[in-house]
């Protein structure tokens, strides 16, 4: 089964290299850490993490790295002397690693999945855990981790019908697999059933909660300050900002179309577009010349950048990682790949800030999310375009509405809080090498310590 699982990857990795070497050249910054890709790592790294108790987290790319950045902030406390990996795909995720975690994490790249690739990268790391966040499954680097009998978690776990469909059908190659994991946090009981049938021992499936309720804190100094953008375009105080957040290809031009439509009604309406690919910024800019419509690329804005009154209507992101700033002032936020794309994303953010909320049919990833917000009134979820324009032009009208859409579904982010420290316990009660120092969670200090603790750092 190995043997034929390699030979295929083999094929299927030779066969796909132009396509992801194409990907990798369009987002930039694929010759840093490129070696690490086939488990290669430099001396530093090396030096670094040797006589070091370490925790390996892998966090595919950009929306597991809010996670991922949480789940840190939880258990360096309760395990002050592990040192910390992190991995990740893609080079945007990278970026964003750089960005929001210390210099004392190590980010790498996650190796391919070639069995020598992966012996390399677990020769130099040496993990006392694994844990992956979400659902990333590569049969060598898990063979490998079992063998080793090393722990793993698979965090923040969601299993999809169509993914849930797709490893039945491979049962004899997975059922192993999900079987060596020593805890799995899953989002809700129909995630967790499906994971016991996948093979997943009953003992280690943990119903957790959802990661990204957590991930979705709004305390971290922010890195972009919209308001300064906001005088630099002149965009006028109060006006009505509608965001396209994470949107797919037909998307854009669909809320352009809008836009054009509601600024007859609503004349200081301005328009935010942030793509979930950056690089398809050059396209998306070429829809909206094509409708007259005045934008300027955020890359284009310097600290001494100044427009005139009324020069730009319309603010194309061709960034990553400022999405949550941009929900930040909206006046209506238009969850992305709800209307032309399946899936959806993630409407978590702007209800934590307390935005009024709009997404498409199509929110397959985050169903029960989605639901939860329309349940409770946090959120307008319309089936086509006739509906959308219609949900814009009653929420543009009235500031109470949104006020109480926005209240909603805080409300409802409010109630889903604290997964993160359910998952983190899920985990330090599995590290039991040679001086892994396990701190006890606050409530269990006895009040004696707890006052003592006070005492002194006052």
């Amino acid at each position: 089964m190995r043997r034929l699982y390699n030979i295929l990857f083999t094929i299927f990795f030779i066969g796909s290299v132009p396509y992801y070497f194409l990907k990798m050249w369009r987002r930039g910054n694929w010759r840093q850490g490129f070696g690490q890709r086939f488990g290669q790592h430099g001396t530093r790294i090396k030096q670094a993490l040797t006589n070091r108790h370490v925790v390996w987290i892998h966090a595919v790319s950009v929306g597991e790295v809010n996670i991922c950045t949480q789940l840190i902030r939880a258990l360096e406390p309760r395990a002050p002397n592990l040192k910390i990996v992190v991995s990740t795909t893609t080079s945007t995720g990278m970026s964003e690693l750089q960005k929001r975690l210390p210099h004392h994490i190590e980010k790498i790249y996650y190796p391919i999945d070639r069995r020598k690739c992966v012996d390399r990268a677990l020769r130099t790391i040496d993990p006392e855990a694994v844990v992956l966040v979400e659902a990333e499954i590569w049969p060598n680097f898990l063979w490998r981790i079992a063998e080793k009998k090393i722990p793993i978690f698979l965090v923040n776990a969601r299993m999809s019908e169509r993914s849930y469909r797709g490893y039945k059908r491979f049962a004899f190659l997975f059922r192993p697999i999900f079987a060596s994991f020593t805890g799995i946090g899953v989002q809700n009981e129909i995630d967790a059933q499906r994971m016991r049938e996948l093979g997943c021992r009953c003992e280690a499936v943990h119903v957790v909660g959802n990661l990204k309720f957590d991930a979705a804190r709004l305390d971290e100094r922010p890195l972009l300050d919209v308001s300064v953008l906001f005088r630099q375009l002149n965009v006028p105080e109060g006006a009505r900002i509608l965001v396209g957040g994470s949107t797919h290809d037909g998307e854009e031009a669909i809320l352009a179309d809008l836009f054009l439509r509601l600024r007859k009604r609503f004349p200081d309406i301005f328009l935010i577009l942030v793509p979930r690919h950056f690089e398809r910024g050059k396209a998306v800019g070429k829809e909206l010349s094509e409708r007259g419509i005045k934008h300027v690329y955020r890359t284009e804005i310097g600290t001494t950048t100044q427009f005139k009154p009324r020069e730009v209507e319309c603010l194309l992101v061709n960034t990553t990682g400022e999405l949550k700033y941009f929900y930040e002032p909206a006046s209506i936020i238009f969850i992305g790949k709800s209307l032309t794309a399946e899936g959806g994303q993630n409407p978590i953010e702007p209800g934590a800030l307390g935005r009024a909320i709009v997404f498409g049919p199509n929110m397959q990833n985050f169903k029960a999310i989605a639901a939860a917000f329309v349940a409770n009134r946090g959120a307008v979820q319309v089936q086509n375009v006739a509906e959308l324009e219609q949900a814009f032009v009653e929420l543009l009208s009235d500031p109470k509405r949104r006020l109480e859409l926005g209240r909603n579904a805080l409300k409802v982010v409010k109630e889903n809080l604290g997964s993160i420290e359910r998952t983190v316990e899920m985990i330090v009660k599995h590290l039991h090498g040679e001086d892994v120092y396990v701190a006890p969670r606050p409530e269990q200090l006895s009040p004696s310590a707890t006052q003592g603790r006070g005492a002194t750092e006052s």
